[in-house]
């Protein structure tokens, strides 16, 4: 898959950046390109499923700053730039608690809300593919309002996600807040947690240990996955594009295929012995997921770069050496 010309490069000045959910499988990433970058980093996360362990790498920088808090509570910083990524993504750490986990949502865009209107910030909310909900439309493109059950279990971060970009489009409107609003389909890559429930951990995991996989459903069901740097790559072009552009817009690798293909790649990738075995798919898992980036190509100059077997080889080779006790 060919790239394109145009690349984020370093900003003429140093600014000041907050990123809520820093220590995260994504926050760590964009941590990581935000430092090198040269600017002044603080990464702020509560460590309800980010890990230290993830910025351990960044800590010695005089660049880089950990602020153990709960987005949930106010804080006072500041800064230029926010990115508020501060939220569990998988279905398994965003059921465990789920009113946590809509707090997390609504409260933390608040708060960062309130953080961007007093110091002038610019604030960018990493929203979800989620808020498309199981579509009637494929793809889905950012003018689509989605089918989402407001009370099944996946709601709290469903409507979580969906009530927070409300809430920044009405900060933008009335308080002239400087907001910016991407949703972000499926990513894999390093630093991904183990256990979090994830179709590409959870393989790569299973097929690593040579135990059987598990396919939910017939395995029919399609994502569209994204590697990790792509994404980090799309975020900063859309905090840093231009000023008349603030979103939504989809970031996300429009190459779709079956779960059940997905794991097929993984076996071979990883020549496990694996065998796959099919479960019960769960309440309102989506039936399809496949974003249109034609938005995103056009204001940001931005698609996909990373082939998946190359995105897949890079992250099976991180679970290899990251020493997990499963593993």
């Amino acid at each position: 898959m060919g790239g394109v010309a145009i690349k984020t490069s370093k900003l003429n000045i140093q600014s000041r950046i907050l990123v809520t959910g820093g220590a995260g499988f994504l926050g760590s990433h964009l941590c990581d390109r935000l430092v090198a970058q040269g600017h002044d980093v603080l990464c702020l996360d509560n460590f309800f499923t980010g890990g230290k362990q993830n910025i351990s790498h960044l800590l010695g920088k005089p660049n880089f700053e950990l602020i153990r808090h709960d987005l949930v509570e106010p804080i006072l910083l500041e800064v230029d730039q926010i990115y508020n990524l501060a939220c569990p993504a998988s279905p398994i750490h965003y059921q465990y608690n789920p009113v946590k986990t809509i707090k997390t949502c609504v409260m933390g865009a608040i708060n960062m809300l309130g953080l961007a209107k007093r110091v002038k910030a610019r604030i960018l909310q990493a929203s979800t593919s989620e808020i498309y909900g199981d579509p009637t439309v494929h793809p889905q493109k950012e003018n689509y309002w989605g089918n989402v059950n407001t009370i099944g279990i996946r709601s709290c971060y469903d409507e979580g996600k969906r009530c927070a970009e409300t809430l920044f489009f009405d900060y933008h409107r009335q308080n002239k807040v400087d907001i910016r609003v991407v949703r972000i389909f499926n990513t894999y890559g390093p630093r991904m947690h183990p256990n979090d429930g994830r179709v590409v951990s959870n393989f790569i995991v299973q097929a690593l240990n040579n135990e059987d996989i598990t396919v939910f459903g017939d395995g029919t069901q399609t994502r569209s996955f994204c590697y990790v740097d792509d994404l980090i790559e799309g975020m900063i072009r859309m905090m840093n594009g231009p000023g008349d552009f603030i979103g939504p817009v989809n970031l996300g690798n429009p190459n779709e295929l079956t779960i059940l293909e997905l794991a097929e790649k993984v076996i071979k990738i990883t020549n496990s012995k694996s065998k796959i075995i099919n479960a019960p798919l769960p309440q309102d898992d989506p039936r399809q997921r496949q974003p249109d980036i034609t938005l995103a190509g056009e204001r940001l100059g931005w698609k996909p770069e990373t082939d998946l077997k190359d995105g897949l080889e890079k992250t099976i080779q991180y679970f290899k050496k990251a020493g997990h006790p499963s593993l």
